[in-house]
């Protein structure tokens, strides 16, 4: 049972040893849609009860249009590739066996959020009668990255160092363009909708532990959360596991993708822990100009232009994912996987966002049917259903 109250636990897991890479685990969260009408459906409770195998990393999520894999601890890159490969081809088979299917996109291409029932169980309930219309907000799927880290001191520290990178990482998962039939004008939409909850979006700058839990206290104060795990900062310190949580990704399109913003992720992490270790501060980074800078990020996606909000640069996507790959190279040298992330990123730059693959199915015909077709076909088969589209970014 996970702890949800206000209490603060200090988890903590051996300090990881300087040749051992830092763990990390990936959850994934997905949309139940009827192949038919390519609408969502409340039937996450069929799938999941179809599934088995990894039963006990696939559940429910906020709404019965949702399941969501939980990958176990992964020490490397390839122990990640199985376990996301593994888990979507676990969901397509048990929701095919209902005539249902998984779909790995931010938001629902078709299907009225608001249609969606929530989940059973007492929070979930009290989470909807609190926030009202703003319950919405909950029906989106993200991808969300765990590393370990020696102590909630230290993750307080990463988080800090972390802020600087969230646009850089929103632009690169952008997978939500579309929402119930209609284009939103950005390339994830699921950015702008979760951050309407009044928890949601960029960490403040914290500087120590004390400045954490005063700031999660005053969200309790204002009832922004029922308890500690409604703290749905983009980058958190995880109410019940060892972890500093980044969450600020849509689902990815392919696990291909899903793969690559993970040990991205992890990489970056790596490289703010040597930062803190050697008591570098965290850049000063507004409050306010993260804000925009995340927003600009999810508008444009990698078919724009992303801000640093460090320097004021507003960059093209080859000119900004290279800052952010070799921003994460001392933390991707540690474990090996300087090459994967690069052979990875220039195949998404090469074929676009996924926001952008969904647009140019679109495009096409101006379906939204042929749009969720497409976006089935990835989360089976992965990059190889994203064919090249127009000019590459590199």
């Amino acid at each position: 049972m996970k702890n949800h109250s206000l209490t603060a636990v200090d988890h903590r897991a051996p300090v990881e040893a300087a040749d051992r890479p830092l763990t990390f685990g990936v959850e994934e969260e997905f949309f139940v849609v009827d192949p038919r009408t390519r609408r969502i459906l409340s039937r996450a409770p069929d799938v999941l009860a179809r599934a088995r195998g990894l039963t006990d990393r696939l559940c429910g999520e906020f709404t019965d249009a949702q399941v969501e894999a939980n990958s176990p601890v992964c020490a490397t890159a390839e122990d990640a590739r199985d376990f996301l490969t593994a888990a979507r081809e676990e969901l397509r088979r048990a929701a095919d066996e209902v005539g249902l299917a998984v779909a790995a996109t931010g938001t629902p291409i078709l299907g009225d959020p608001a249609s969606a029932r929530v989940s059973k169980g007492r929070r979930y309930s009290d989470i909807s009668a609190r926030f009202g219309t703003l319950r919405e907000s909950h029906v989106v799927c993200g991808c969300h990255v765990h590393v370990g880290i020696p102590d909630r001191s230290t993750a307080v520290s990463v988080s800090d160092h972390l802020r600087r990178w969230l646009p850089f990482l929103v632009a690169l998962s952008a997978n939500s363009p579309f929402h119930d039939g209609h284009d939103s004008g950005h390339a994830s939409w699921r950015t702008v909708t979760w951050n309407r909850l009044p928890s949601a979006g960029p960490p403040p700058l914290l500087r120590s532990l004390s400045e954490h839990e005063r700031a999660v206290h005053e969200l309790s104060d204002t009832g922004a959360i029922l308890d500690r795990h409604m703290v749905y900062w983009d980058i958190r310190l995880s109410d019940h596991l060892p972890t500093l949580e980044i969450r600020v990704g849509d689902v990815a399109a392919t696990a291909e993708e899903a793969l690559l913003f993970a040990t991205l992720t992890r990489g970056l992490v790596g490289r703010a822990l040597i930062e803190v270790g050697d008591g570098a501060p965290a850049p000063d980074i507004s409050g306010q100009t993260l804000r925009a800078a995340v927003w600009r990020a999810a508008r444009d996606g990698l078919e724009g232009l992303i801000p640093d909000p460090l320097t004021g640069e507003t960059l093209p996507a080859a000119t900004a994912m290279e800052r952010l790959r070799r921003a994460a190279l001392p933390g991707l040298a540690l474990t090996g996987d300087t090459d994967l992330v690069s052979e990875l990123l220039e195949r998404v730059l090469a074929v676009g966002s996924g926001a952008a693959r969904q647009r140019a199915v679109y495009a096409e015909r101006g379906r939204m049917s042929d749009v969720v077709d497409h976006v089935l076909a990835q989360t089976r088969e992965g990059l190889a259903a994203a064919p090249r589209r127009g000019r590459p970014l590199l």
